[in-house]
């Protein structure tokens, strides 16, 4: 598969010299921006009969308290990643405003929600499952690698029908000291807990992305976007 690379201010976009039958929208980590993960698409080796186009947003630069308010590139503000840590609701919000955006643009241009997969690693995969859960209308699936649910005790109040059965893709380092393991696995405790639809991975790596869980990935946006619903 060949690719077209557009990078803006918001946003870079690889969209396949065939017309794009599904999209997948994939949110960056702390600190990072969307061309962290743009050389990924290579690796993924999708068939030339599944064009799907890849849109990596860049998060606005904002203070984390985290990191002593340092200004950095980050979907919501970073108290802390322990159970008892504040969370920035507020920011979480404001961002997942930004991602149905991006929804909305997919399907201005064709792409129904049945094809779109909201993806994320780290701070970008937390939102993802913020945004994804929420969604009104169904998706294709939700990637969350190397995070964990946030605002959790909302979930069960929060959650969108129409998104209860779409499938969720968890993959996490087992010597993960960024987002630790216990914080990965206790999300997909409680998803499944609450009845959502979890495939989980755990893998000997780090915070980072190996080639075996490229693979996986791979695997899963083939089997989710070659059809519109499970």
């Amino acid at each position: 598969m060949t690719y077209s690379n557009n990078a803006t201010d918001h946003e870079v976009t690889l969209t396949p010299n065939e017309t794009p039958v599904a999209s997948v929208i994939w949110l960056h980590g702390l600190g990072a921006d969307g061309f962290d993960f743009a050389p990924i698409v290579a690796e993924l080796h999708l068939p030339r009969d599944l064009p799907v186009r890849f849109i990596f947003p860049h998060a606005k630069h904002r203070p984390v308290t985290v990191n002593n308010g340092y200004v950095m590139r980050a979907w919501y503000d970073l108290y802390g990643l322990n159970s008892t840590s504040r969370e920035d609701d507020a920011g979480l919000r404001e961002s997942e405003a930004v991602v149905q955006q991006y929804i909305a643009k997919e399907v201005a241009a064709g792409i129904a929600t049945e094809r779109v997969v909201v993806a994320g690693f780290s701070q970008g995969g937390a939102l993802a499952l913020h945004t994804g859960l929420r969604y009104a209308q169904r998706l294709a699936g939700i990637m969350a690698l190397s995070t964990y649910l946030p605002l959790r005790d909302r979930l069960s109040t929060e959650a969108s029908a129409a998104n209860r059965s779409t499938p969720i893709l968890m993959c996490h380092g087992v010597r993960d000291g960024v987002v630790p393991l216990a914080m990965g696995s206790t999300s997909r405790d409680l998803l499944l807990q609450q009845g959502f639809s979890v495939e989980w991975h755990t893998y000997p790596m780090e915070h980072s992305v190996c080639m075996e869980e490229v693979s996986r990935i791979s695997t899963w946006l083939q089997l989710r976007l070659r059809h519109k619903s499970e």
